[in-house]
């Protein structure tokens, strides 16, 4: 499992995208995992799916020979509280690496996408399990922690997969 983490407009889905390909080059099987915040929908206004939910049903699974949608209805009882990871990960079918973009106070190796133009504080010292931070050129360097060039996932993947272990 690698997580992404970083402020809003840092890079971090366009990272993941980039990160899908190079794994899927490599013949693993990928998961990915993203927060989102409050209600947001995968299926649209006028498609039977949404109107399955709007119905109230509480799951609607939409199926083809090429893909499977699960959509659940599970309010949590505090509408600003947050999914954990741990509950989510059992969810996902097999997979070779988990992508996760967001969930930063989760336990899993984090990669922290920095672009410190952005003005944002750092999250590295406040974020459990960042090993590694990817800026534009790679410039952002701490102590202890891989310098990535997040332009250039293809350069640093392997040596993050090994870290991985």
């Amino acid at each position: 499992m690698l997580g992404l983490a970083g402020w809003s407009g840092s890079g971090k889905t366009t990272l993941l995208l980039a990160l899908v390909a190079l794994l899927k080059r490599r013949g693993l099987r990928v998961a990915t995992l993203k927060h989102a915040h409050h209600g947001f929908d995968v299926d649209q206004p006028g498609k039977d799916s949404f109107a399955h939910r709007e119905a109230g049903a509480d799951q609607v699974l939409v199926a083809s020979s090429r893909r499977i949608a699960l959509m659940v209805e599970a309010p949590l009882p505090d509408p600003n509280a947050r999914r954990a990871l741990d509950d989510l990960l059992p969810m996902l079918g097999p997979a070779d690496v988990v992508l996760v973009e967001g969930f930063k106070t989760g336990s899993q190796p984090k990669i922290e996408v920095c672009r410190p133009g952005l003005g944002h504080p750092r999250l590295a010292g406040d974020v459990p399990g960042v090993f590694a931070v990817a800026s534009p050129g790679g410039d952002v360097r701490d102590e202890g922690r891989l310098a990535l060039d997040l332009d250039r996932p293809e350069d640093w993947i392997d040596a993050v997969l090994a870290e991985l272990g």
